[in-house]
């Protein structure tokens, strides 16, 4: 290195692409010699930045060498104290990896802040015990400079740090310290204890709770409590240790209304079911605020260990609703939890065809979601009905086929007593749903019925031909197209044919499909005179309007019911390219010619007449009709 120095062409100061000098390197990885060489150039600046801020005093104190760190302290050109881009100081980056000896040297200058924080509001106490180095956090509240309970930005104290961490030395010394607050939550109302028992820390809630002003029952700010938290996670040794205080609530609701056991449920921990249970001041039964009981919680997410502790007890309701209607046993069917299912139809009190709020019941709402399994479970049962429609008319049958679900509708079609063709309050068929969806499978299964109608339509007219082409599901409108029992030009309500709407929507294959059908008239107008080509236009489809006028049967220039024609709507959309292909298909010129001679002639002979009647006053009595000019 020496010898590089003696060089003119040398530049000792020169940083890499991240900003860091050759004396940035040196104080990083400790080499006391190379960094003294390097100060006694006038050339070299010892308190240069990198790109992230860091100062060779940062980047040494960082990585605890002593020596390094007192080599560049001798320096009067440096500063101390200088905060990275993080905010961090040469004592917070110390503390932080619990370099006790450098925090010690830089803690001794007085032009260091042993509380400065950095841009998270972390002072390097916060980061010392957040990190667990009990030996810098004990040299730092020696100093009476040092606030021990700093709020980082989001509230987080020291202590809240050290006990969210499990950092359970820290916070012994932190507690050590009369003037540390057990209590101060964060922003989000979380005490140290919470953070503790939500975490499962069981040592830190020990020691938390050692002390006599700590609350082991305050709740967050969503009402939840350190028991609520440790039972939703599971936390059964913390469960216990809370459990055990007389000033800890068990049945003490969060802001929506769920409490321990409902918390433990939810989550499936049957450990923590089980300690819960076993008290005599905790109802079992006790629903949320939108009315889910912990057995509901437990047999929507198909916790059967649960579940099956719960149904053990005498004083669980097997069958109770929530708010919106739905008991466990629907729930469990709507998430296809089989086995949970099984569990409550073996309870006398539970009904397997109770409906919800909107009228669905257990086999509506598993044979809509495609559980097949809950299909035959539920269809084995004498006392549900297989055809049984919600609020809406919709049967389980159309429920399946509206979502695709080709397994659910095989098993529901092989009952007798499900109408294939059975229309909802719309009027629409399972066949109608599957496919206005485009599901392929389950149109083939249908069609394969002979007891369902390929044509019939909605309230709105739309046949299931018709709710295929307007969705644009080429393969379903080839197999409807295919039967001669589909009328392919049937129209709607508005008098829009299967033809007009693929053209509305721009749907070039389906049109195409159509089109390929002698039956199909190409130029039916709908009930406001609108032609497809029309449609298309009026939209801007090209693909579609290219195909239409492909056609020698297609009238380019059929105006719909207020006299626009397909030019006029393409051009006030300003669809140039659809107008370019209509103008190829224009009136021949010589009729063009004519139209505007005739014009013309018109326009001549108004001004003529205009002109001779003011020329002639005379004559206007003689005319007593005529307004005055």
């Amino acid at each position: 290195m020496k010898i590089l120095l003696k060089r003119d062409n040398v530049n000792p100061d020169k940083p890499n692409k991240y900003g860091r000098t050759p004396l940035c390197f040196a104080a990083q990885n400790g080499h006391e010699g190379v960094v003294k060489t390097l100060l006694k150039r006038d050339d070299v600046s010892s308190d240069q930045r990198d790109d992230y801020g860091q100062t060779p005093l940062c980047c040494a104190a960082e990585n605890g060498h002593e020596g390094v760190v007192k080599i560049l302290l001798e320096r009067s050109d440096l500063n101390p104290d200088r905060q990275d881009n993080d905010g961090r100081t040469p004592l917070c980056c110390a503390v932080q990896n619990g370099h006790e000896k450098v925090a010690e040297i830089l803690l001794g200058r007085g032009d260091v802040s042993p509380d400065k924080p950095n841009e998270y509001g972390q002072t390097p106490l916060g980061c010392a015990a957040g990190n667990g180095h009990e030996g810098v956090t004990k040299i730092l509240l020696e100093r009476g400079d040092v606030n021990p309970n700093a709020p980082d930005n989001y509230g987080q104290t020291p202590l809240c740090r050290a006990a969210r961490r499990g950092q359970a030395g820290v916070v012994r010394v932190l507690l050590g310290r009369g003037d540390v607050n057990p209590n101060e939550p964060d922003q989000y109302g979380r005490t140290p204890l919470f953070c503790a028992a939500r975490n499962g820390y069981e040592d830190v809630v020990k020691i938390l709770l050692e002390r006599g002003d700590t609350n082991p029952d305050k709740s967050d700010n969503d009402g939840r409590t350190p028991l609520c938290c440790a039972a939703w996670n599971g936390y059964g040794g913390v469960v216990k240790i809370l459990l055990g205080r007389d000033d800890v609530n068990p049945e003490k609701p969060d802001s929506g209304g769920q409490r321990a056991l409902s918390c433990a449920a939810w989550s499936g921990h049957e450990g923590v079911v089980k300690i819960l249970l076993e008290r005599d001041d905790i109802n079992p039964d006790k629903p949320d605020n939108d009315g889910r009981t912990p057995l509901y919680c437990a047999a929507r997410n198909g916790h059967e260990g649960v579940v099956k502790r719960l149904l053990r007890r005498d004083d669980v309701n097997p069958d109770k609703p929530n708010e919106y209607g739905r008991t466990p046993l629907l729930r469990a069917a709507q998430n296809g939890h089989e086995r949970v299912v099984e569990m409550l139809l073996e309870q006398d009190s539970v009904n397997p065809d109770e409906q919800n709020g909107n009228g669905g019941t257990p086999l509506c709402c598993a044979a809509g979601n495609g559980h097949e399994g809950v299909v035959r479970i539920l269809l084995g049962r004498d006392d549900v009905s297989p055809d049984k429609v919600d609020n809406d008319g919709r049967t389980p049958l159309l429920r399946a086929a509206w979502n695709g679900h080709e397994a659910a509708v095989k098993i529901l079609l092989g009952r007798e007593d499900v109408h294939p063709d059975k229309p909802d309050n719309d009027h629409r068929t399972p066949l109608y749903c599957a496919a206005w969806n485009g599901h392929v499978g389950v149109v083939k299964i249908l069609l394969g019925r002979r007891d369902v109608n390929p044509d019939k339509p909605s309230e709105y007219g739309r046949t299931p031909l018709y709710c295929a082409t307007r969705n644009g599901h080429e393969e379903v409108t080839k197999i409807l197209v295919a039967r001669n029992d589909v009328n392919p030009d049937k129209p709607n309500q508005c008098g829009r044919t299967p033809l007009c709407c693929a053209a509305r929507n721009g749907h070039e294959g389906v049109v195409k499909i159509l089109l390929g059908r002698g039956d199909v008239n190409p130029n039916k107008p709908d009930n406001y005179g609108q032609t497809p080509l029309y449609c298309a236009a009026r939209n801007g489809y090209e693909g579609v309007v290219k195909i239409l006028l492909g056609r020698d049967d297609v009238d380019p220039n059929k105006t719909e019911n207020r006299g626009r024609t397909p030019l006029w709507s393409a051009a006030r959309g300003g669809h140039t390219g659809v107008v370019a292909l209509l103008k190829s298909r224009g009136p021949p010129a010589w009729l063009e010619a004519f139209i505007m001679l005739t014009f013309i002639l018109v326009l001549c002979l108004w001004v003529l007449t205009a002109h001779l009647l003011i020329s002639l006053p005379p004559l206007i009595p003689f005319f007593p009709f005529l307004p005055p000019i």
